[in-house]
């Protein structure tokens, strides 16, 4: 494992850090890398959600990796592909789920992208709203 900063180097695009890539019509040949996760988070509006696995399980986010380059450090991108059901009630995209058995086949390229990178099924999330802060009304003493 390594620390790695989320994000593109903003040289080569623009002054832009893009931190996801869309897996369709990609290939993913060489700098796979796997983000370990117990949850991610959705917006939609103001509204904020936490969304887990059903099983509690953890999981990875796959993702690719690019080498440091100048001042800008290690860094990656998670790949993404269309929502699963759940989701997609709230946004479009979701990071491709890479399960723990399924480790070594996106690192060591055994099984194909298009065999990994699919959109998960329905009811495999707990989906929850993440509570805003509270607003303090007033001040006791």
């Amino acid at each position: 494992m390594i620390e790695a900063a989320w994000g593109s180097n903003p040289q080569f695009s623009d002054g832009v850090s893009y931190q996801f890539v869309r897996s369709e019509g990609r290939t993913f040949p060489s700098h796979r890398c796997l983000v370990a996760a117990s949850e991610f988070h959705i917006r939609n509006g103001d509204r904020k959600f936490r969304v887990t696995l059903e099983d509690g399980n953890f999981f990875y986010l796959a993702a690719i990796w690019e080498p440091a380059m100048g001042k800008w450090p290690v860094s990656y991108r998670i790949v993404t592909l269309d929502a699963n059901p759940q989701v997609m009630h709230y946004q479009e995209r979701q990071g491709a789920i890479i399960h723990r058995r399924q480790v070594m086949q996106w690192l060591d390229l055994t099984v194909p992208e298009t065999d990994l990178l699919v959109t998960p099924p329905a009811h495999i999330f707990t989906i929850v709203e993440i509570d805003p802060k509270p607003v303090q009304t007033a001040l006791a003493l």
